[in-house]
């Protein structure tokens, strides 16, 4: 496991904490007509930390070229009809760029401010010049408004039952995820960024906002600095 995660419930644990089979059950959310609406058709994307495919599928059925990246080979096994590619993506170097870089599922606010450097420097390393990276960031009250919780329309409830500080910066965010049948957990370590340290981690990885895709500024594009 990666230090700070954990996850309890049936299936496979990868070690960021997430149950391969909570997020097989995951719907079909916004994702995809936001990416679609941010980068020309028929892009070529690389989608890093892809999971179980639940974007990767519809952006495939919207006609992108999807490249699929994760550390999980129990998460790759579900995706289909995408080149899939096993790897932690602070390590991955694939020697091509593409049209657009995907860095969803707020992994940018890990804890760990070198894997973060890695992260965004996978993005940066593999986006073409003339290409974007898209980026989801945790919403602005993400850590203040706790507990919380959100029933989703599909029958299941997600609760963000604690947030507590354990030092340098970043907080212990423990979720469960409740099904009429079953629940999952998992425990992450995640650090708030404001929206200007946020920008400032692009610059350090040689990266800048071009815009913020949604209202809440949780869906971002950035470009290659000049």
């Amino acid at each position: 496991m990666r230090a700070g995660h954990e996850g309890t419930g049936p299936g496979v644990i990868t070690p960021d904490g997430c149950a391969v089979e909570f997020y097989a059950r995951l719907p079909v959310g916004e994702e995809p007509d936001i990416v679609a609406a941010a980068v020309p058709a028929g892009a070529r994307i690389l989608e890093l930390g892809s999971g179980v495919g639940r974007v990767t599928h519809p952006l495939l059925e919207r006609g992108f070229k999807v490249t699929a990246v994760d550390e999980s080979a129990e998460m790759l096994e579900r995706v289909r009809g995408a080149r899939t590619i096993r790897s932690a993506i602070e390590d991955l170097d694939l020697g091509e760029t593409f049209d657009v870089v995907m860095l969803a599922s707020f992994l940018v606010h890990t804890g760990d401010i070198e894997v973060r450097r890695g992260l965004l420097g996978a993005c940066a390393r593999h986006v073409s010049a003339g290409g974007c990276v898209l980026i989801q960031r945790e919403g602005e009250d993400f850590h203040a408004n706790v507990p919380r919780e959100r029933v989703d329309p599909s029958g299941f409830t997600v609760r963000v039952v604690s947030v507590e500080p354990v030092g340098d910066g970043v907080n212990s965010v423990h979720v469960t995820y409740e099904f009429p049948d079953t629940t999952w957990t998992q425990t992450i370590h995640s650090r708030p960024l404001t929206q200007g340290q946020f920008e400032e981690a692009l610059t350090e990885a040689g990266l800048k906002v071009d815009s913020y895709l949604t209202p809440d500024r949780i869906w971002v594009r950035a470009v290659p600095m000049d």
